[in-house]
Parts: structure tokens; sequence; C-alpha cells
């Protein structure tokens, strides 16, 4: 590994949001193989039963870490505010909501936890629904606000006839943008639809390889916009 592409790797896993999406690829990773490894096996033993394991305990380490996000959540929320005057009237509605499921999204995750631990009593479970709805709202949210921005970018591209190359260019690399964070956030969307209670869409269908698949994608889409400059704020 060439020393520059060392530095940066060290310097993401220094960062709170870095070492989150190496952990979350890992975990996602580990069910993609334990769960393709394992095949149609109820409970896996040995190596998919291992990794499958891993797993979930790398998940509960992402649920403990998310215990201090909240304001650096709130941070973020009051810093966008109702959003910047010259832009989309929509966009701007869609990312406040967007920002307000996931300001709720944590202290409901906080309390399943804590009940999960025997800290509080509540019911763990309806706290865990409650908090996943939130999370899959947020996400139908983000995709919502990500296809406006695309249409809006479409419009923008017919008005102005001809760009310039470095318009041309950076109108590009927003589409791109946009389309990644829809497959990404599209892909945890269908994971969060399959963690809510039973009878809702397909909810509880999945096979483990297949929450692991569209975790793993979401999580190296959400790895490559980081290092393009980009953000992701994925679950």
């Amino acid at each position: 590994m060439a020393p520059s592409a060392l530095s940066g790797l060290v310097a993401a896993l220094e960062t709170h949001r870095g070492r989150d999406r190496a952990v979350r690829a890992l975990c996602y990773g580990c069910q993609l193989a334990g769960g393709a490894l394992a095949g149609p096996q109820a409970s896996p033993s040995g190596l998919p039963g291992s990794l499958l394991a891993v797993s979930a305990e790398l998940s509960a380490c992402r649920t403990a870490l998310r215990l201090f996000d909240d304001l650096a959540m709130l941070r973020y929320s009051c810093g966008y505010g109702l959003g910047p005057k010259d832009e989309d009237g929509l966009v701007r509605a869609l990312s406040v909501l967007c920002n307000v499921a996931n300001q709720l999204y944590y202290p409901c995750e906080h309390v399943a936890w804590a009940a999960d631990a025997g800290i509080i009593r509540a019911r763990a479970q309806k706290w865990w629904t409650l908090s996943m709805g939130l999370w899959a709202l947020s996400l139908l949210l983000g995709i919502l606000r990500s296809l406006r921005v695309l249409c809006q970018l479409r419009k923008l591209r017919q008005h102005n006839g001809t760009p310039s190359p470095q318009s041309r260019k950076e109108v590009k690399a927003q589409v791109k943008a946009e389309v990644l964070s829809i497959l990404a956030q599209g892909a945890d969307l269908s994971n969060a639809i399959h963690w809510l209670p039973p009878g809702f869409l397909w909810a509880g269908r999945f096979p483990p390889w297949l929450v692991g698949l569209l975790g793993t994608v979401s999580s190296l889409i959400g790895i490559y916009q980081a290092s393009r400059g980009g953000s992701s704020e994925a679950a």
C-alpha cells in the first residue's frame, strides 16, 4: 500500500465517522459471507455461524457507539435550520423532515438499547420498531429529495442550453452523487423494511445473505462518497 493511501486510511479510521463506515462494511460483509456459506441452514454452525456471530457483535458495537450521536445530529439539524432560502422549497421541506426523523431516531434507539440491557423498564421491541420506522422514513425522504434534485438539474440543463465544460462537469458530478445516494438509501430502505414487524410488505422475508449484500452495497457507496468528499449517514 502506498504511503499516501495508508495515511489516508489511518486518518479515516481515527475519526468516528470513518471508523463507523469501516465497521459497518465489515459487519455487512460478514453477514453476506456467513449467509451465503450457510445456505438454507436455520442455525448454521462452523465458519458460517462464526461469521454471522461476528456480524451481530459488530452491529451491537455500532448501536452502542450511536449513544453519542445525538448532539452531532442536533448540531447538523440546527445548522441546516429551514434550509438556504435560495434552495428549492420542496428540497428544503424534505431535508427538514429527514433531519427531524433522524433526530427522533436516536433517542428511540437509545431507549430500546437501554430496555434490552435492563437499565430501564420498557417494551424494547416497541422502541426498536419505532426507531426502525423512523430510519425507514428518513431513507424514503432522502430518496425523494435526491429525485427532486435530479429533476431540478434536468430542468436547469434544458433551460441553459449548451453549458460550459466546467458547468457540465459540475452537473454531471452532482447527478452521479444523487444517483449513488438513491442506490445506497434504496438498499438500506429495503433492509429497514425487512426489520419491521412481519406482515408489512417484505418484513422478515430476507435471508441473511441478502441483508448482507444490500448492506455491503450501501456501505461501499458510503465509503466511496466519503473518499470523494461526500457524506453518508447510513445507519
